[in-house]
């Protein structure tokens, strides 16, 4: 059976479809209702504190009682330039000022990422899965982890990131092709040489590392589940088809952009959080090309645009929004996410009997 492998059994899941963990766009109810239709949930909480994550397992629990997972950002090691923190302030300022909002004066990245603070709730809170994005844990963590019986997923933007999640003790691993929507895992191959598309990164993936691989990047439908077991992958990740869903947390000029976007809207972007993601281009990107070198490096420049992104999704300015789109959204309709799910996994069973 298609959906029976080493994924699904590792992960105690009836189909080897994962919800992609969007953080900012996913919700308690998104995810208990991907879980509840047979595949795997996950929670987005990389900006979120460990209160926050709590909270949302604590829902999630409420609301499911199958397995789901949690994502989690490897924190990265920030060099702080307050001279080029300033430099992006300046750039902004004409920005604040049109939303009528203050920029904050002092940034302090160890107060972005609560990852260590999260871990514990992982633990306390008896989540089975959780998985990570922009790098590996410490060994130490990892061990944690697994001594309280949690299933771990790393991702990889390249086949020698497979191999060191591998090589961590990662239970399986996304390879995130470059179609992916927002941003992606990098972290031992720097950005632009990973660039590396879902039908080329796959297979290399899965014919290099022993550990089930999850193809993830411009996968919509079935087709791209289907054609991702082919490939050698034991899962297919999705991510931007969820963010129309009744379900998802993207406001509706979100949604609105997403339903009214096509592949050649999408471009990639340092701008909102000083790491490269793609997006659907805007006025804030535009505004922002000239000065793409200058800007305050991530998160720093994810910190100093945030009063933005709130005030224009307070103010409904999409322009000034940060869009996050993979690069398939032809598929992308306004439904349930158990309807989407339900019909995913209906139209592979069809797609299996016409092969």
């Amino acid at each position: 059976m298609w959906n029976e492998n080493q994924l699904t059994q590792q992960l105690k899941i009836k189909y080897p479809i994962i919800q992609a963990g969007m953080s900012g766009a996913t919700t308690p109810e998104l995810v208990a209702a991907v879980s509840n239709s047979g595949a795997l949930g996950t929670y987005g909480a990389g900006y979120l504190s460990a209160e926050e994550t709590r909270e949302a397992i604590q829902k999630i629990k409420t609301l499911t009682d199958q397995p789901f997972a949690v994502n989690l950002f490897v924190p990265e090691h920030v060099d702080v330039d307050e001279a080029q923190i300033s430099r992006s302030i300046d750039v902004l300022q004409p920005i604040y000022e049109e939303l009528n909002i203050n920029p904050a004066s002092k940034v302090n990245p160890t107060e972005i990422n609560k990852f260590e603070e999260q871990i514990e709730v992982i633990i306390e809170e008896n989540v089975p899965i959780c998985s990570f994005t922009f790098g590996i844990p410490s060994l130490d963590i990892i061990k944690r982890l697994k001594d309280n019986n949690v299933k771990l997923i790393g991702t990889a933007t390249s086949v020698r990131e497979a191999e060191l999640n591998e090589e961590a003790s990662m239970d399986a691993v996304v390879a995130q092709g470059s179609e992916a929507g927002g941003h992606r895992g990098s972290f031992e191959t720097p950005f632009h040489d990973a660039m590396i598309g879902t039908m080329a990164l796959t297979p290399q993936a899965a014919d290099t590392v022993n550990i089930p691989v999850i193809a993830a990047g411009g996968i919509a439908d079935a087709r791209g589940i289907y054609a991702s077991l082919i490939l050698g992958a034991a899962g297919a990740q999705i991510g931007t088809l969820f963010l129309t869903t009744h379900e998802s947390a993207a406001n509706k000029a979100i949604k609105s952009a997403v339903l009214n976007s096509v592949e050649t809207d999408k471009v990639i972007t340092p701008s909102f959080s000083g790491k490269p993601a793609r997006g659907i281009r805007n006025d804030f990107i535009d505004k922002m090309l000239d000065y793409q070198d200058s800007l305050a490096s991530y998160p720093i420049q994810h910190a100093l645009t945030s009063v933005i992104r709130k005030a224009a999704a307070q103010q409904n300015r999409p322009e000034y929004m940060a869009l996050w789109s993979g690069q398939n959204t032809r598929f992308n309709k306004e439904q349930s996410t158990q309807e989407l799910v339900e019909n995913l996994i209906n139209e592979i069973e069809s797609l299996r009997t016409s092969l």
